[in-house]
């Protein structure tokens, strides 16, 4: 007879080393150290080790982006966030906070946005990007700029920006499922994406939506 199956207890959970701040000196500076501390982050003096995430508090994004400051993850933390500063911070690999809605768990969850490799863009930040349209100015020649986009291509990313499924898109679009299909492709093809999100960011930092 044979034994009934069982589930392997599931691995231990790895703990995770806390992450490491470091807050620039500013007004509002002290506030973002206190709850740090309070979200279990640390924060350090002097120049940044590897992987050290540093914070900018700032009135806005394009003052926070002005200053020198060290290679490596960025987390802005600004009064204020524009559509033109959230598109320059974001173009520079920036996350934004506002300072406003700063709290222990939003800084946390900042802070491991800031140190991913390719942070992702939180759908009301997204929202407020896409509302307004593409980026006045913004290149688009393909001479070492970004990637063209055409309008179906430009309609298709907004509508997956907002969540939906390719069937919804076609529909809305009045066009096939594969039709929609293939300009995903193309569009994750144009913008080197590993998956849709990715394309809606990588669209974004570069000004093509």
């Amino acid at each position: 007879m044979t034994a009934p199956l069982t589930a392997a207890p599931p691995a231990p959970a790895v703990p995770r080393a806390p992450a490491t701040l470091r807050v620039l000196p500013a007004h509002g500076a002290h506030r973002v150290r206190a709850l740090a501390r309070r979200a279990g982050l640390t924060c350090t003096d002097g120049h940044a080790a590897a992987g050290t995430v540093t914070v900018v508090v700032a009135q806005d994004a394009e003052r926070a982006l002005r200053g020198p400051r060290d290679t490596g993850p960025l987390l802005l933390v600004c009064d204020t966030v524009g559509r033109t500063g959230l598109l320059r911070a974001l173009r520079a690999g920036a996350v934004v906070l506002r300072s406003g809605d700063l709290t222990p768990e939003s800084l946390a969850a900042g802070v491991r946005r800031a140190g991913h490799p390719h942070p992702c863009i939180p759908y009301p930040e997204l929202s407020h990007l896409l509302t307004s349209g593409p980026q006045p100015g913004g290149a688009r020649d393909g001479r070492g700029g970004p990637p063209v986009l055409t309008t179906r291509q430009i309609a298709v990313l907004r509508l997956m920006a907002d969540g939906h499924a390719n069937a919804d898109i076609a529909r809305l679009l009045n066009c096939s499922a594969h039709t929609v299909k293939n300009v995903v492709y193309e569009v994750m093809a144009r913008l080197q994406a590993r998956n849709r999100a990715h394309a809606v960011a990588q669209a974004v930092r570069h000004g093509l939506v």
